[in-house]
Formats: structure tokens, sequence, C-alpha cells
């Protein structure tokens, strides 16, 4: 029996767990729910299932869009008019959070038999969390890693089963695999002025020994200093402080770059595009022994505080987590717990690729936590792009950072 049938049978099942405690009502309790999830994704599908267990509560969704998830969400909330569950990106939590717009849902997960904090990855629990306490439930999660050619590397006189582990190994490879005739880039990422270069080059600072409180260290100025020699020796396209994560990705997919760092959200596309032998490696460290670090992304999500009812909402947050099993299978998103494995797809190149960014979740690390978090992200972005313009050097640079950052923090 495959997962999606068990998946069905549990869901009956759980049927009487989460209506056993819901006291008789004239009427069901209705639950709104907010998220950006189309109908292929976990959202509408989920609460489609929970709604026919009859449990006494109705749930309602609303699609909403990524640009608006803040501002209107906060405007609802100010206004009284917030739903009970949203879904939010995770480095936002912390702003909602911290301005009491969120259900401090820590006596609740105490208590819980379904939502246990200590099986999630650090990252993405971390990042639901404020001053110790926890104010909402990680939904999904992803992280990056480097993909890169086989054929490539083969070609090149490198060995496929020995990708780069250090900085100087991959410039080093880069530099092998750029060939301008043939039109291919030795690496492909993503140093765009948005939340996406921040995302890319964080772990590369925190390798460095930088943090979002302290940016401008050494290692992080080496890291910078890499980014701008690559665009630089043009062992990257140009274009690359222009473009986001899934078209510098295409890039890798079309041949046209040997390396590229991205995510699993890509492996769908890559077995269905990539026309040759490719796998995936952990980000590479400074130097052989460094401590490792990487991005996670994805969304978490929280009851907000002035919900009419908070035992019906996390009743339906308690549904969610138990379909957790599913989040792969049947929405290609990675589980943000460590204790819920993956099957296998039967696919080689993905199932290998999967076991690595299941090993890279373990190094992820949250993107704060702070309530000013866009402040402090966009001026790690102005940053990267004032680095690899010429406009600033990398020192210079991260220098201004950290005392924008600094005036952040106070």
């Amino acid at each position: 029996m495959d997962i999606r049938k068990n998946a069905v049978l549990g869901a009956v099942a759980l049927a009487s767990v989460f209506s056993f405690n819901c006291p008789a009502r004239a009427e069901d309790v209705t639950i709104s729910v907010w998220a950006l999830d189309r109908d292929t994704q976990p959202a509408p599908n989920l609460i489609a299932e929970y709604n026919k267990l009859k449990t006494g509560i109705k749930v309602e969704f609303r699609q909403i869009q990524f640009d608006d998830v803040v501002s209107e969400a906060m405007r609802a909330y100010s206004s009284d008019q917030a739903p009970d569950i949203i879904a939010v990106d995770n480095p936002e939590h912390a702003l909602f959070a911290a301005r009491g717009a969120f259900l401090d849902l820590t006596a609740m997960l105490e208590k819980s038999s379904v939502i246990k904090p200590e099986n999630y990855f650090p990252g993405p629990l971390a990042s639901t969390m404020w001053k110790g306490k926890h104010y909402g439930v990680p939904k999904a999660t992803n992280t990056i890693a480097l993909y890169y050619n086989k054929d490539m590397f083969k070609a090149k006189g490198l060995d496929p089963a020995k990708p780069p582990q250090t900085w100087a190994e991959l410039m080093e490879a880069a530099r092998k695999l750029t060939d301008p005739a043939a039109n291919v880039y030795g690496i492909a990422f993503s140093a765009k002025a948005s939340e996406e270069g921040t995302f890319q080059f964080l772990p590369w600072a925190q390798m460095g020994g930088a943090s979002y409180q302290n940016i401008n260290t050494d290692g992080a100025v080496k890291a910078l200093d890499i980014w701008k020699t690559i665009l630089d020796e043009k062992l990257a396209s140009p274009d690359t402080l222009t473009r986001g994560q899934w078209d510098s990705t295409g890039t890798f997919n079309s041949g046209n770059a040997a390396m590229a760092i991205s995510g699993p959200w890509e492996l769908d596309r890559m077995v269905a595009e990539a026309k040759f032998d490719w796998g995936v490696t952990l980000l590479p460290v400074p130097e052989k022994g460094a401590e490792r670090s990487s991005s996670m992304g994805d969304f978490n999500w929280a009851i907000f505080a002035n919900t009419d009812h908070p035992e019906e909402a996390f009743k339906v947050l308690e549904y969610f987590v138990s379909q957790d099993a599913r989040m792969f299978s049947d929405f290609g998103l990675l589980p943000a717990r460590s204790d819920t494995p993956i099957a296998e797809t039967g696919q080689p190149l993905k199932d290998a690729a999967l076991k690595v960014f299941l090993e890279q979740l373990k190094y992820a690390q949250p993107r704060g936590p702070h309530p000013e978090w866009p402040k402090i992200s966009k001026a790690i972005q102005d940053a990267i792009q004032a680095a690899l313009t010429g406009q600033a050097s990398p020192k210079d640079a991260l220098d201004q950072a950290a005392e924008r950052i600094k005036a952040v923090l106070g």
C-alpha cells in the first residue's frame, strides 16, 4: 500500500482523535485559514479533508498573494478582521510574534500528543519562536545545496564522485568548467537584490563566522570577495545580479552552467528537463573541517492572538501536523521534522539528491528571527549589490551593512 492510501486511512482513523474533545455544539465553529497555497499544495487539500471528518469545526480557506501577506495580515489584525490561522514566510514570523499578533502556543504544545517541538529540525523550530516561547508550528521547510553536472565534470577531467567540498575547490572547479566557446558558465546562483540574494549569501557569511548581528567578519568579507571574483572572471552569468533562483537553475538545467546553488523545489524539474547525469552535494565550506551552514526556507503556521476560538484553531493545526508524512509524496515539500522519513521515489538521481538535502537541513539556520528582518535583509542585499557592481569593496560594503543593521537593532 502506498503512502497516499495510508494517509487516507490515517485521516479516517484520526477523525475520532480530532473530534473526541470537541464539545457538542448546535452549529459548527468556523475557523478561517489564510495561505499562499494553490490547489496542488497542502492548505486547500488538507482543509477539504478535515472538513469531511465532521469534527464540529468547519475550516474556510482563503488564498493570499506573497507580496500582500505582511501588509494585509497586519491590517486585518489591527482592525480585528484577522483569520484564525495564517501561513507566513519563516523570516517574517518574528515580526508578528514580537508585536503580540500571534498566540503563544507554548502551553498547548506541552499538552499536545500530536505536535512535539523536539521532533523538528532546529532551524525551522527556531523560526517559530520568540523570547523562548512558541508562536507557531513549521509548515514545511527547504534549504539549498550544490547541484553539479557529472557529465561536464568527466569531460573536464574532474572526478564526479568528488564534487567540491571547500570554497577553494569550488573556485578551481568553476574555472575548469567555464567554457565560453560552448556558452557554459562554471556556476549559477542568485545575487538578486531581494530576499533571494540574502537567502543565497547568508550561508556563506555564516560559514565565515558571521551572523546578521555581525555581518562584516573577515570570513564574510572573504565570501563576498569570492562572489565578486566569480562575476569578475565571468565564471557565472552577468545576470546573476538580477535573476532569481528559478531562472538561475534553469541555466543549469539547460546545460549552460556546470554547477548551481539551489534547492529541493527544483528536483522534479531536474528529473523532467536535465538531459545529463547530475548530482547534489552539501554546500562547500571555507576549509576542511569548518562549520557548515545553509539557508532555510518555506512557511510556518500561526494562530492570531485575537482569535475567538484558540482551542479549535489549535486542533486544526494538529490535524495539519498529523499529515506531515505526506508533505513530500503529495505536495513535493520537505517536512520540517527529523522524525518523518521520506519514502524513496524510485528515481535514483532524485532519491540520492533528497538524502543530501535532508543532511543539509541539519545545518540550516533561520533568517533572524528578528521583527525587523526586512530592514536587516535589505542592508545585506544592498551590500551584495554594491560589492558585485564595483560600487564598494566587499569589506566596505559589509561594513556599511553592519552599521545599518546596528541602527536597526538599536
